[in-house]
Parts: C-alpha cells; structure tokens; sequence
C-alpha cells in the first residue's frame, strides 16, 4: 500500500490540540522503570491505561540518534496510543537521556541489544499481549534490525519506521557520520572520536557502521509494517525507507510530500499514520 500525503493546510494543527484536549480527561498512568541494558542500566517511562485489559496490547518506541525518551514523536504516539487503551514503553538507549552509559562507547549494534533487553523486560512482566515496535531515524534501523531477529510471532503487533535511517552503512563507507558534511576520515581507521553536536562519538560507532547489515538483517522479518518517510528528509533520503517497503511484503508505505526528517512541518501526521496501524494491527 503506497500513500503519497501532501502538507495540510492548517487541519491536523486543529487535530492535535484537539486530541491533547480530549487525551487530558483519558484516565492513564506513567511508571518510571529502570531496565538493564547492553551498557548500563536505562531509564523508561511505562505508559499505561488506568484500569488494563488483561493481556493489555504494548508499543516500544525507540529514539533517534542523540535524541531521548521525551523526544515530540516518541511522546505523541505514546500519548495517542494512551487514549486507545495501549500501553507503551518508551526509554533512552545507552549514553542518551538519564540512562547510564558513555556516547563515545555507543553504537547500533549495542542499541539493539538495548531495545532487545527492553523487549525481553515487557515479555517477562506478564501483563502485556501483544507487542508492537517502532523507531525513528538510527532507532528506525534499531527497530527493523532487531525485528528480523526475533521475527514476526514476536512482534504481533507489527513494526513502524519512521524515517528509518538506512543510509547508515553508506555514510560510514563514505567516511560520514551524522551531523559531519565533510568525510571524518579513513572509515577503517577512525579517529578515537569526532565531535558531533557536543557529543564524542566513538571509533566503533563508525567502525561497526562500516559492516553494519542493515537490510540483510532486516530482512528476517515477514510480518506487518508501516514506513513513514518524507520527501524533503535531507538526512536520510527517502529512497531509503522505501526500500524496506520493497523488501518487506507486508508493509504500508508512507510518503510525506515536503516533510523532513522530523515530520516539519506537522509531525502530528506521522504520529497519526503510526498509531493508526498499530491500532489495526492490535485489532486483527
């Protein structure tokens, strides 16, 4: 399913202060968990209906690079999920947030065993049913990574891109990295570290950038999925999100015409079309 969605003129503005009206008188309830990661131990905020549903249906949601649990996506879909009677955990990756952890030691392959050891916390609880997943930008590659590991019985509430960041491995090759215009470098032999928006991000970063199997891993999983991307996204072109949609049969795809890469100018939008599918698959 392709969508090709233009910017509104002035309609979901109207939308999304009325859902945050309406979302004030939704009885719900945020718990502050610690959980321990790959790299110390991460700060989450478990958002939940105040009276659940036994076997209550879950969605972990993933930051961007340099961003935290708090970040305007993360709370909107969480807040929007809320009010269906969706629980969601949303935490900072390692060396991000309040969690524990040094940046300079973070990479992609140790934020997916982050958000896998986020996964594992919400199967072991025993108050959840089904799980969904979702991520933007590097937690857009985190979320398709770790979907193809543990598959499609795991995630049977299906998996949202937003603005997936697949260009990852090509800017490592290139001897890029975020928030550098210029090459860094020689991509196999990277300096200790490259200052990045007040941030020292650390020679393995790059190095397993360089290798990381972004698709091939990604690949592993078969069930439904929504990608999100816009066409005015500079960052991470959206050729890239539409190539999960290529791979993965069962996808939606989503395609903001002049959004960019955090859903400016209304990324109440991308809120909408994630919680939209996850309320749908939740339902099936």
């Amino acid at each position: 399913m392709i969508h090709l969605i233009t910017p509104p003129k002035g309609g979901w503005g109207v939308f999304f202060l009325t859902f945050l009206l309406i979302s004030s008188f939704v009885s719900a309830r945020t718990e502050r968990v610690i959980i321990q990661g790959d790299h110390g131990k991460l700060v989450a905020d478990l958002q939940t209906p105040d009276v659940m549903p036994r076997n209550c249906p879950i969605v972990i949601l993933c930051h961007g690079f340099t961003g935290n649990r708090n970040g305007g996506l993360e709370r909107g879909i969480a807040h929007e999920l809320e009010s269906l009677g969706i629980a969601s955990i949303r935490f900072d990756f390692n060396g991000h947030g309040e969690s524990e952890g040094d940046f300079q030691q973070m990479t992609v392959p140790n934020e997916i065993e982050d958000a896998n050891h986020v996964y594992n916390w919400v199967k072991a609880d025993g108050r959840f049913g089904k799980i969904g997943i979702a991520g933007h930008s590097q937690g857009g590659v985190v979320t398709a990574m770790l979907a193809g590991r543990l598959g499609k019985k795991a995630l049977k509430g299906g998996v949202v891109l937003l603005a997936p960041a697949g260009v990852l491995r090509d800017d490592a090759i290139r001897g890029n990295v975020p928030g550098q215009a210029a090459p860094t470098g020689d991509p196999l032999d990277p300096p200790e570290y490259v200052e990045v928006w007040g941030h020292h991000l650390g020679r393995d970063y790059i190095k397993t950038a360089f290798w990381l199997p972004i698709y091939e891993t990604a690949a592993g999983y078969t069930g439904r999925a929504c990608i999100i991307h816009g066409t005015s996204d500079r960052t991470v072109p959206f050729t890239y999100g539409l190539r999960f949609h290529q791979m993965w049969k069962k996808s939606e795809w989503h395609l903001l015409d002049r959004y960019d890469h955090g859903f400016g100018p209304h990324p109440e939008e991308a809120v909408k079309l994630a919680v939209t599918f996850f309320r749908q698959t939740f339902c099936r």
